[in-house]
């Protein structure tokens, strides 16, 4: 190569001007699509914008509504059902158990009446429960029954009492099979105060079934799992008395 050789600059800026020329290409097919993506859009609106906004306007009304539900109706509804429920947990916590079901005074509804007015709410659904603890107290086991049934539980030991509960009431209407599974429900969760206390339950009612083995099952795990509990007390000598 002779010294002071330089390339061509026509050469070099044919080079530039083909790279300018590629990217501006690139370019406008962008702005092509894009354009033609909004074109697209537009023209879907403007053929379908009632039924658009007919499920905007359906979504709006329906978060609307939920949000018009909560704070306008079911919170006060709630408050409401929570004062008229003071009196009959008063009753209730003096044994009074006919007058907080049905009567407890002062003008106030009792359980029955606020799990029938204010079912939906929180304090109807815990009037729901207490009204079956009421009945199954005063012998009235099937409506207990029907009570606990409709109580909706949340939590483990709310869990454990409504499956127990149920236990109970189908143990007083000699439904022995169905009492069994609900306290093998109720005896799901380790509970230190709840558990030992379904689990004796359901040992006796395995021993009044013939079923021995479940009976010794249910008594050791009272042993090993609940020793320091009421019901461990004395709970060898159940062992023995099914091995």
């Amino acid at each position: 190569m002779a010294k002071g050789y330089r390339p061509s600059k026509d050469k070099s800026i044919e080079r530039t001007q083909a790279t300018q020329n590629q990217n501006v290409a690139a370019g406008d097919e962008t702005i092509i699509d894009l354009a033609k993506v909004k074109n697209d859009a537009e023209s879907y609106f403007t053929k379908n914008h009632t039924m658009i906004l007919s499920v905007v306007g359906g979504l709006l009304l329906l978060v609307g509504g939920f949000f018009a539900y909560k704070y306008l109706y079911k919170e006060p509804k709630n408050h409401e059902a929570l004062e008229q429920m003071y009196q009959a947990e008063l009753m209730f916590e003096k044994d009074s158990l006919e007058a907080a079901l049905n009567n407890p005074g002062g003008g106030h509804a009792g359980f029955k009446e606020i799990a029938e007015n204010y079912p939906s709410t929180p304090a109807g659904n815990l009037a729901k429960y207490y009204a079956g603890l009421c009945n199954l107290y005063l012998g009235n086991y099937a409506e207990a029954k029907d009570y606990f049934n409709s109580y909706s539980a949340s939590g483990e030991v709310m869990t454990i009492l409504k499956n127990g509960g149920l236990g109970d009431a189908s143990a007083d209407l000699n439904e022995l099979d169905a009492a069994a599974s609900f306290y093998e429900k109720a005896v799901n969760s380790n509970n230190e105060f709840l558990t030992p206390v379904y689990l004796k339950k359901l040992a006796v009612l395995k021993e009044k079934l013939g079923d021995k083995a479940g009976a010794l099952k249910a008594y050791t795990k009272i042993k090993e799992s609940y020793p320091n509990s009421p019901d461990g007390n004395n709970i060898e000598r159940f062992i023995i008395a099914n091995q």
